[in-house]
């Protein structure tokens, strides 16, 4: 977009592309516990937008979107790790989440129920629940922030010692990927139902709270249990 002197006209493309913070905003609230506020995230993600805005260079052949995409994942993740967006006592609940989940299912041959899990950890289901709600969601990386400063994609080769050391190396292997294709099918129905429209269908919290007819808080809990399930099965793996 430009204006009447042919130069890019800044605040219409903030206008156009502010729907796009949004989305990405609610994509990753769902992984973040329950202090961060949704407009925090969106306001840092239109500072990301800004910066693209005037870092972007049609000539390097990439498009806005994608540019900017980077942009405001890389505000929204810088403001998360200056404010440590989980205490310490936030990961050690996760962790005994995940204790808990390992050892019953190890005792019964299957996944666990909540309310097994939270008789294991010695609590009531509410408090649970409550639980899942705070320390919903695990260390935030996208692939696409690990490049370096000018986008160069070979960031990752030059930064790690060993092929084997290398995180592309580790997801693009095969035995990975069927670890967490067969460790995603074990999860319960309804858990199966939210990780497959959260990731697959790009439904945000609201949306998949409709479909399955429950609160937004309903399915950051169970996205953070089914997070909880993957963990445990991965590092198995």
């Amino acid at each position: 977009m430009y204006n009447a002197k042919g130069r890019t006209d800044n605040n219409a493309m903030l206008k156009q592309y502010s729907p796009l913070v949004r989305r990405l905003a609610h994509q990753m609230i769902a992984k973040l516990p329950a202090n961060v506020e949704i407009d925090d995230l969106i306001q840092v993600g239109m500072i990301g937008l800004n910066d693209a805005l005037g870092r972007f260079d049609a000539a390097q052949g990439v498009q806005f979107e994608t540019f900017a995409t980077q942009r405001i994942r890389g505000a929204m993740l810088d403001e998360l790790r200056g404010s440590d967006w989980m205490s310490r006592g936030n990961r050690r609940q996760q962790r005994n989440i995940e204790a808990a989940v390992h050892k019953l299912e190890q005792r019964l041959g299957r996944a666990p129920h909540e309310s097994e899990i939270a008789a294991e950890m010695g609590i009531s289901l509410t408090e649970y629940q409550e639980l899942l709600g705070k320390v919903r969601g695990t260390q935030l990386v996208y692939l696409e922030d690990l490049s370096g400063d000018e986008g160069d994609d070979d960031y990752l080769e030059r930064h790690v010692g060993t092929e084997e050391a290398n995180p592309m190396a580790v997801l693009q292997d095969m035995r990975m990927r069927t670890a967490l294709v067969d460790a995603i099918k074990l999860l319960p129905e309804r858990e199966q139902y939210v990780m497959s429209m959260y990731y697959e269908h790009d439904m945000n919290l609201k949306e998949i709270a409709a479909v399955l007819k429950v609160t937004e808080s309903r399915v950051c809990q169970l996205h953070s249990q089914s997070i909880a399930r993957l963990r445990v099965k991965l590092r198995e793996w």
